[in-house]
């Protein structure tokens, strides 16, 4: 399984690649209707990413004519990797924020929400903030980042849980579940809530996908 494991990350960055140079996969979507009827409303929605898959395909796929695709990357991408990115995404109305030390991108994605635009933020790794969720997952505890969901709670804006998974040589498969607070109370109360969510929708794709999840650090590190 570790030697697969490494085989489909390779095949990832590969496919990365080649999307910069222009190939294209299919892409077969499950849930697109969701992700539209919130493009379609005036407020802004975060989507949640995660180390599984190739998300970073899901921006040439799930665009929306009226607004604007906030992506949280990590700041220490080497230069020609964002060039090709901004190359790629410039005329689908894609900003790329990276994170920043002193953590000034928080106001930037704060404002995206609340100009209505759409935020992507990971969700699965703690960086920047050490503040997380201790939830279950595969059986024992792992912490999850609480950024994006306390940020969901704060500004009440819904979530979208998108996995990207490779299907085949050509093919992938997106997948968009919808995310909200089933619990009321505090800000914290129902970003907890998100977050176990979430994590129940991650471990169900990792259970499919086992060979697919590149989280390559102790996840369940106390």
């Amino acid at each position: 399984m570790t030697y697969r494991n490494h085989c489909a990350f390779s095949q990832v960055v590969i496919d990365r690649f080649a999307m910069y140079a222009g190939k294209r996969f299919r892409m077969d979507v499950e849930g697109h209707d969701l992700f539209m009827k919130l493009s379609e409303q005036p407020s802004g929605f975060i989507q949640l990413s995660s180390h599984i898959g190739n998300y970073e395909i899901a921006g040439y796929s799930l665009v929306a004519d009226k607004k604007r695709f906030n992506a949280l990357v990590f700041g220490g991408e080497k230069e020609s990797v964002m060039a090709n990115r901004n190359r790629m995404f410039r005329d689908k109305n894609i900003r790329m924020i990276p994170v920043s030390s002193d953590m000034s991108h928080l106001f930037i994605v704060d404002k995206a929400l609340v100009d209505g635009e759409i935020l992507s933020m990971p969700a699965d790794r703690i960086f920047g903030s050490p503040k997380s969720f201790p939830i279950e997952f595969f059986g024992d505890t792992a912490r999850f980042p609480q950024g994006a969901f306390m940020l969901a709670a704060m500004r009440e804006v819904p979530a979208l849980f998108v996995s990207v998974m490779k299907t085949g040589a050509k093919a992938y498969g997106i997948t968009i579940r919808k995310i909200e607070p089933r619990v009321e109370g505090s800000v914290r109360t129902r970003a907890l809530d998100m977050a176990r969510q979430y994590a129940a929708m991650l471990e169900a794709t990792v259970r499919q996908h086992p060979e697919q999840w590149y989280n390559f650090f102790d996840f369940w590190a106390h």
